[in-house]
């Protein structure tokens, strides 16, 4: 899933209108490689989903 950062803009960390790759969802948090390259927990409410899991929606379109 990839979604865009809207909390505050942070080069180091994560820069805000940028899109990241969500490697995981733990905690009521998404895993997203920040710019430095690292991967860290951020809360969902600070990002807006652009792009859903490809295998779910084909899932979906199976039934």
């Amino acid at each position: 899933m990839k979604v865009k950062w809207l909390g505050r803009d942070d080069p180091v960390t994560l820069r805000n209108g940028h899109i990241y790759e969500v490697l995981a969802e733990e905690h009521g948090s998404y895993r997203v490689i920040d710019e430095e390259g690292e991967d860290y927990l951020y809360p969902k409410r600070e990002f807006e989903i652009v792009e859903k899991y490809l295998e779910k929606s084909q899932n979906a379109l199976d039934d």
